[in-house]
């Protein structure tokens, strides 16, 4: 694929691009639904308004990358020995609903008004990530390092806090039930 417009729109479905190189590809609203990318160098790739529901993106490298507004549902981010790497994604308005990121580095990246719902975040780093207006209902962050997140106005009803690091010192409006 082209660094240009000619994968904008394509459609990818169940496609395997297992560790394809598509550094700064332009994908914008493709449907890469079930498509294997696993080890895939996505870095710096346009990947806004696609469709990624149930691909596998296990140790895809998405530094960089653009996922706002990408329908993420049920993509499998980890696998024994992976870690995805999110580090500054744009992911603003995503769909992760039940996606597992245990692991995952979002270091920094923009979740704001993200679905996150039941998503695993396991030991996930989070440190300066935006999770402003974020769904967090029953996500499970047991051993998450939050420090320095902003969760203005994040929606934390019965999400797995244990042992997270938290952050300290900021003002947080967050809505939170402890189970």
């Amino acid at each position: 694929l082209q660094k240009n417009k000619d994968g904008q729109k394509a459609d990818l479905h169940g496609v395997s691009l297992h560790l394809v190189n598509l550094h700064g590809a332009d994908l914008r609203k493709a449907n890469l639904q079930k498509a294997n990318l696993t080890g895939a160098n996505l870095r710096g790739a346009n990947l806004q308004d696609v469709n990624l529901c149930q691909a596998c993106l296990s140790g895809a490298d998405l530094r960089g990358a653009n996922l706002r507004e990408a329908k993420l549902h049920e993509v499998d981010f980890h696998e024994a020995n992976w870690r995805v790497d999110l580090h500054k994604a744009d992911l603003r308005g995503v769909d992760l609903h039940e996606a597992d990121l245990h692991e995952a580095n979002l270091r920094k990246a923009n979740l704001q008004k993200a679905n996150l719902w039941e998503v695993d975040l396991r030991e996930a780093d989070l440190q300066g990530a935006n999770l402003r207006n974020a769904d967090l209902r029953k996500a499970n962050l047991q051993n998450a390092d939050l420090r320095d997140a902003n969760l203005w106005g994040a929606n934390l009803e019965g999400a797995n806090l244990e042992g997270a690091k938290l952050p300290l010192g900021i003002e947080v409006d967050v809505k939170q039930v402890l189970e």
